[in-house]
């Protein structure tokens, strides 16, 4: 990580951006899971979820990565092996505000993914605090769930072919709708999209995220700059070390909101869908996970879905309709 003594901080005042910048000096010496979580984050940027039933006519990976198997509440070696452990292990994010983030007053781990996590151990272990969380850098989300290292990653991960196939990890549905976004100074910057305007300029993405496949994808003249967790590129951003962040708008209108001197700029460049991540081997908790989803997301504006939203999101991204309906394989 990049940290000179010479520059400065654009727009992080006062004590929260020091403490958001000593924690994030912490966990680039920190081991890559390590029990418990921290900060960072959101602008009026709005951003709207189709909330239709999508048609099944094709839900082979290349159509339809976020379709996943069916609901079911039996139980099979995943669910037995942590109710054994009596605790739900879940890679969490300690660096996105209103996402997973440790709550100053309370010193608690909070926010929209965190209320999901609550969801799925209180259906399975009866009690919603029985969680280990694990902070999981981006970098490492799909080893920590192939090693067993966690049971889950909940921390805005978009589902994919690549991840599905490559990566031997399976997904829940879909919990949210985002799509990978630029972040920008409001002041001096000449970057307008995801276009031309990215022409020698330095752009900071997460390694092995969606937004460093499209730079690769589509650089437009850019030179790419890789960390291992999508916060750091807030930091480089503030340093002027990099013009740009292109990470999910959904995390970058958190960021904007923390900080008032940056936003986004554009429109999206990718649609994608958050899921939950779980070992490719680990069928029946998948389709537990998605009995979860299926309850998280009835009862219309009263359900726990919305709820989730009115408190965490609603302020950083408003207009959004409902969640992603879920799509289901065949079988």
């Amino acid at each position: 990580m990049l940290l000179s003594g010479r520059r400065k901080l654009r727009g992080w005042g006062g004590v929260a951006g020091m403490a958001a910048a000593c924690a994030l000096a912490v966990s680039a010496t920190a081991l890559p899971l390590h029990d418990r979580a921290d900060t960072a984050a959101g602008r009026d940027t709005p951003l709207r979820t189709q909330n239709k039933q999508l048609s099944a006519t094709d839900t082979s990976c290349g159509q339809h990565p976020e379709a996943s198997l069916t609901p079911s509440t039996a139980s099979g070696p995943a669910v037995a092996r942590i109710r054994k452990a009596g605790k739900l292990v879940v890679g969490v994010d300690q660096n996105s505000y209103r996402w997973g983030y440790r709550d100053a007053a309370s010193t608690d781990i909070v926010g929209f993914d965190i209320d999901l996590v609550k969801a799925i151990a209180k259906d399975i272990l009866g009690n919603e605090n029985a969680v280990q969380y694990k902070t999981v850098p981006t970098s490492k989300r799909f080893e920590a769930i192939r090693k067993h290292q966690v049971d889950m990653v909940v921390r805005t991960v978009t589902i994919n072919c690549q991840r599905i196939t490559e990566e031997k990890v399976a997904f829940s549905t879909a919990y949210f709708q985002a799509g990978q976004q630029l972040l920008v100074p409001i002041k001096g910057s000449t970057i307008k999209d995801f276009n031309d305007t990215l022409n020698g300029k330095k752009v900071c993405t997460a390694k092995t995220s969606t937004g460093e496949a499209k730079l690769e994808e589509q650089p437009h003249g850019s030179h790419i700059v890789l960390v291992d967790n999508q916060l750091d590129c807030l930091v480089l951003l503030q340093l002027g070390e990099v013009d740009a962040v292109f990470t999910d708008n959904a995390l970058a209108a958190g960021q904007a909101a923390q900080d008032p001197a940056v936003h986004l700029v554009g429109k999206p460049a990718t649609t994608e869908y958050y899921g939950v991540a779980m070992n490719s081997g680990d069928t029946d908790l998948v389709r537990r996970v998605n009995h979860v989803l299926e309850n998280y997301r009835s009862g219309g504006t009263n359900s726990q879905w919305e709820q989730a939203y009115r408190t965490w999101l609603k302020a950083v991204l408003p207009g959004i309709d409902g969640p992603p309906a879920p799509l289901y394989k065949n079988g």
